[in-house]
């Protein structure tokens, strides 16, 4: 299978580097990528914004033969969703590490500061306590080293979609800084946090309880995990 992996914000395609080799061992094609903007912390990310990174996987999806698995961590959850809606076809699953599925009109997060086109990582202090679990000094430091700063308009700008195909696309939601039955208990009462998660026709959850960050903290429990929902899917 086609596994199309994408980072979350200040991440590039190596952040994948250490949940890749169960997945590339079963035999799968890896396409981990560097989205427009995350290039290095010198490119520019003027007028890169949602859209740009939106079309940027669906390219790497017409660039390939038959059905491919997105996997996307964080505001790559977003992403991957807006490439399910412009190629509902061609996408056998959709895996959301500590993300989900983001609804037209929505953003991603609009009160993250920026400076200019960018939004530099913020303080760690500027983070819940929940993203943070198993987070060592030492990754914290890994982390900040390797930041890039993300395109302020991925962030800011609103999803748009428009083909109802995506909710049939199978989704995986890998829960991690909160469980899923705390996500099913919000789909039951209505939170408009989970509304176009709750769209969706099929969905399974599974539960890696760690911090927002999986591929530092728990990157070979990240990548079995992966492994499953494919298996699964194949």
């Amino acid at each position: 299978m086609d596994i199309i992996l994408v980072p979350g914000f200040w991440l590039d395609a190596s952040s994948w580097d250490e949940v890749t080799p169960p997945l590339a061992a079963a035999g799968h094609r890896l396409h981990p990528l560097t989205l427009p903007g995350l290039e290095s912390a010198d490119a520019s990310r003027a007028g890169i914004g949602l859209r740009t990174h939106i079309d940027a996987v669906v390219e790497k999806v017409d660039s390939l033969d038959g059905k491919v698995v997105l996997v996307g961590h964080s505001g790559g959850g977003a992403i991957i969703h807006g490439v399910a809606d412009a190629r509902p076809d061609r996408i056998e699953r959709n895996i959301f590490v500590d993300s989900g599925p983001l609804g037209e009109g929505d953003v991603i997060n609009n009160e993250l500061p920026a400076d200019g086109d960018d939004i530099p990582l913020p303080p760690w202090d500027g983070f819940e306590d929940e993203d943070l679990v198993d987070l060592t000094d030492e990754l914290r430091d890994s982390f900040r080293a390797r930041a890039i700063p993300e395109p302020k308009g991925v962030a800011y700008d609103k999803q748009h979609l428009h083909d109802a195909r995506r909710y049939d696309v199978p989704a995986t939601v890998i829960a991690c800084e909160f469980p899923s039955s705390l996500l099913t208990e919000w789909i039951d009462a209505g939170h408009p946090f989970v509304a176009e998660l709750a769209r969706i026709r099929d969905v399974e959850y599974v539960d890696l309880p760690t911090g927002h960050w999986p591929q530092f903290t728990k990157p070979g429990e990240l990548g079995q995990a992966i492994l499953k929902a494919v298996d699964r899917t194949g």
